[in-house]
């Protein structure tokens, strides 16, 4: 049969011209797309989009015809929409990867045009609306993941049609209501991550009917009803996480064997039922989580072969008997957490000296505290609260010298405070309260230099409070109901000046006291009169830029008025205008009448004392205001009276990165990659105060709480230069603000070792930021904050002279990691390794082999190098520095 003449092909026709012109109407529709974006950056970032041939574009490649296959653009900041992209003009696009962007609108109902998509990534936008009922025509999808976007609406059944979908990422939305049964039909999942939206109703249920799902996560629904039966023999399982939902059911009936199980956590539930043998199975289990269910019955033996387990919490629940023994088979258990349950017996502390965080709490544990406490010499937090301990507190606990919360409150110990507590440098919080404690406070406690909150009210105590900061601005409420406690501290008496040793000195007091008395109000009438004149001709100092918000003539009248907006901007320094409490004073946030919002540090009584060279004081103040660096928080100005004096800054929305990680939700949302941003932040923030001022500027307090985070989840270093201005006397610094125990070895802080000083410090905070245990660093996680003074690190080399604990070089990197995200993926995998290594490094023993903070901030934003291995197979020993350094 022969075609018309109309149907021929030209003679110089060949698939060749096909695909040029296939070539030609792709790139206009990427051109067209291109012109649709909103900002110059993100036309800057296309700036290789020009001409006709996209195979060479940025995030384009091609098949051998010359056609669009691939088209990837994560982490790029792109802004724009996708109602302007035209689907349908590629016809053999397999991959569209647009995670981590700035695209916000729908997503077209003209996606389905593109039925030859194997992955689709469009997380981590800003997209609403609703998931389109096309996404069922892309019936090659494998990967669909549209998590963290604002989407809304339900899920559409449509999406059980994707039968060969193995990812799907729909977490950290506002979805709501039921699931489709027809996602019974994805048998060939093994990724479902639906957590963080409003979803009802039940679980699927044939959710792992086909055997394969590997990682299932639903956190913080609403889904009720039992858990699925598949689930019960889904032995390919290896993370689950439900925690915070209304699932009911016996923990003994609806689970199976899961000899591939890694991590579960079902906390937040209704489920009950008893803990059975058969746990004991579960070999690769590193964190079991289980609290505030309606659990019943002993903890079994049995699950202390479960030997991979890192994390127990089993808080809040019903569970009576004695802690077994057995669980100190766990070596590699480092955080053990039953409190607020009705477990009762001793405490097998000689079988959990390997643990780093213990909380008992609320229990009916009894007995003498044993001294075996001691030997848990890697703890950092022990909580034995409300429990019916008796006794008195055995000095061991003075051996553990990275304690950092000590909570002993609401027992029945009796007896004085062993001085040895006062050993703890890094002890941070003490609760004694509510005992039956007596005696003196120890002498010793003068050496607790790291503690920021103490209390030991409803005790028998008395004499003198210890004379550092914690004890001094503590509430009254921390000391009350004692036998005469007193001291510099709000509304305690003062401690008498002369005891009354001898009957005989009694007249020589009569006598001596009402002359001393007498000259010591002569001279303080003199020093008002001579005060009150000093003041009268410098009542106020406020500094501020010329060109900012805040500023006015230096020393003038309006400054007066200043003074005043800012105290009805705080309604007198209200408590509910309270933002935090810092070392050198109460924050509050006041909007001034422009509308500015500022936060204003009041400062402590004692500080304001403290600025004894003022002509200095403003000369250095006037240099911190000079400072303008997108990561520092701006500084705008100081006023001081007699009443009170403040330090005015700029406003930071979301707070500190401290309590940003301390919170579950929103630990949730600094996802890996602003955490990495976060890091990159610090580092440019501390590299410009040591390299590009003059004289360089050293922060001396870094750590989670002064590294504040914007909308955009920015890193802002605060209290810069705070320190030094408030201690003035303060050049050799033995100890200084902050948290005790950080000092790099072999540093100085101040002179020539200030870098090395600071970029060690530098570890404070954004190490937090992979930390297993908030606000905990990474450091700290793994036991390693004996390495400020030991050592120093390297393969095979412990962190501390002064312990015998050591790193666990073969644990892996995913284990140690904060596990309330899921693990770093793609490019920001690589990020992670990265600044491992840089935090190792920064360990090293020799203050020479440690990079500046100049160099750490251009390694954070030098190209990462591909990863070796896979990262869930990456292990401490990988990123630790090659070089064996001894000092």
């Amino acid at each position: 049969m022969r075609f018309p003449s109309f149907f021929a092909f030209p003679p110089n026709f060949s698939a060749t011209s096909f695909g040029a012109a296939e070539d030609n109407k792709e790139a206009e529709a990427l051109l067209k797309w291109k012109a649709s974006l909103d900002d110059n950056h993100s036309q800057d970032v296309l700036s290789s989009w020009v001409g006709s041939s996209p195979c060479k574009w940025l995030g384009i490649t091609c098949d051998n015809s010359g056609s669009v296959m691939n088209f990837n653009l994560p982490h790029f900041g792109l802004r724009g929409t996708l109602h302007s992209f035209n689907f349908s003009s590629f016809p053999n696009l397999l991959t569209l990867n647009l995670t981590n962007n700035s695209l916000y609108g729908i997503i077209p109902l003209e996606i389905g045009l593109v039925t030859s998509l194997n992955v689709l990534y469009l997380d981590k936008n800003n997209l609403t609306g609703l998931i389109p009922v096309s996404i069922g025509t892309l019936k090659h999808l494998s990967v669909l993941d549209l998590s963290k976007n604002n989407l809304s609406g339900s899920v559409p059944r449509e999406i059980g049609q994707l039968e060969s979908l193995v990812f799907l990422g729909l977490s950290f939305n506002n979805l709501s209501g039921s699931l489709p049964p027809e996602m019974n039909n994805l048998t060939h999942l093994r990724t479902l991550r639906l957590s963080l939206n409003n979803f009802t109703g039940h679980l699927p249920r044939d959710l792992c009917l086909g055997g394969l799902l590997v990682n299932f996560t639903a956190v913080g629904n609403h889904f009720s009803g039992p858990i699925p039966k598949s689930l019960q023999n889904c032995t390919s399982l290896f993370r689950v996480r439900l925690e915070g939902n209304q699932l009911t059911g016996n923990i003994s009936e609806d689970f199976g064997l899961y000899p591939n199980l890694n991590y579960m956590d079902l906390s937040q539930n209704d489920l009950y039922g008893e803990l059975t043998w058969k746990w004991r199975g579960f070999h690769n289990l590193t964190s079991l989580k289980l609290s505030n269910n309606n659990i019943t019955g002993e903890i079994p033996s049995e699950l202390g072969k479960a030997t991979g387990l890192r994390i127990i919490d089993l808080s809040s629940n019903l569970l009576k008997g004695t802690i077994p023994k057995e669980l100190g088979q766990l070596k590699a258990l480092y955080n053990l957490t039953l409190h607020n349950n009705h477990l009762s017996g001793v405490v097998p502390f000689q079988m959990l000296s390997q643990l780093q965080s213990l909380n008992l709490a609320s229990n009916n544990l009894g007995g003498l505290i044993p001294k075996q406490v001691g030997e848990c010499l890697n703890l950092l937090q022990l909580n034995l609260s409300h429990n019916k301990f008796i006794g008195s507190i055995p000095y061991e606990i003075g051996f553990l010298h990275f304690l950092e919360d000590l909570d002993l409150s609401g027992n029945l110990l009796a007896g004085e405070i062993p001085s040895e507590i006062g050993q703890l440098k890094r002890l941070e919080m003490m609760n004694l309260s509510h005992n039956k404690l007596s005696g003196l406070i120890p002498n010793a406690f003068v050496d607790l230099v790291s503690l920021t909150i103490v209390d030991i009210s409803y005790n028998e105590l008395e004499g003198p409070i210890p004379k550092i900061k914690a004890f001094n601005e503590a509430p009254f409420e921390a000391f009350m109901n004692n036998n005469g406690l007193c001291g510099n501290a709000s509304d305690l008496k003062p401690c008498t000046l002369l005891p009354r040793r001898r009957k005989s000195n009694k007249i020589a007091i009569l006598i001596l006291f009402p002359l001393l008395g007498s000259l010591l109000l002569l001279l303080t009438m003199v020093g008002c009169l001579y005060f009150r004149h000093q003041t009268s001709r410098e009542r106020i100092s406020f500094l501020g830029e010329r060109q900012s918000p805040l500023s006015f003539a230096l020393w003038g009248y309006e400054e007066e008025i200043l003074h005043k907006t800012i105290i009805q901007a705080t309604n007198n320094f209200n408590s509910n205008n309270y933002i935090g409490k810092g070392g050198y004073g109460i924050v509050y946030r006041a909007m001034l009448l422009t509308g500015q919002v500022v936060a204003v540090k009041k400062l402590h009584p004692s500080r304001e004392g403290e600025l004894v060279d003022l002509k200095t004081f403003r000369n250095e103040i006037r240099m911190l205001i000079d400072i303008r660096h997108r990561n520092i928080v701006k500084l705008y100005g100081f006023c001081s009276l007699i009443e009170h004096s403040f330090l005015v800054y700029e406003f930071i929305e979301r707070g500190s990165l401290k309590m940003n990680l301390s919170s579950e939700e929103h630990a949730m949302d600094l996802d890996w990659n602003r955490r990495l941003n976060v890091v990159k932040g610090v580092a440019n923030a501390l590299s410009y105060l040591h390299h590009d001022c003059s004289p360089p500027i050293i922060h001396r307090d870094i750590s989670s709480s002064n590294v504040l985070l914007d909308l955009e989840y920015e890193a802002h270093v605060s209290d810069f230069g705070t320190a030094r201005l408030l201690m003035p006397d303060s050049t050799n610094w033995t100890s200084f603000a902050g948290t005790f125990g950080y000092t790099a070895p072999g540093s100085n802080p101040s002179g020539s070792g200030a870098g090395e000083f600071a970029l060690f410090l530098f570890l404070l905070g954004p190490p937090c930021v992979v930390s297993l245990s908030p606000p905990r660093c990474l450091t700290c996680s793994l036991g390693l904050a004996g390495c400020s003074v030991g050592r120093g690190i390297s393969r095979g080399a412990p962190f501390s002279s002064s312990s015998s604990s050591q790193i666990n070089q073969h644990a892996l990197l995913k284990d140690v990691i904060d596990q309330r995200i899921p693990l770093p993926e793609n490019g920001v995998a690589e990020g992670v390794v990265n600044i491992i290594k840089i935090a190792f490094a920064c360990l090293l023993a020799n203050p020479q082999s440690r990079p500046t903070m100049r160099q750490v901030a251009l390694q954070l934003i030098a190209r990462w190098l591909p990863l070796p291995k896979s990262f869930s197979a990456i292990t401490l020993e990988d990123l630790m520095p090659q070089t064996t350094v001894t000092g």
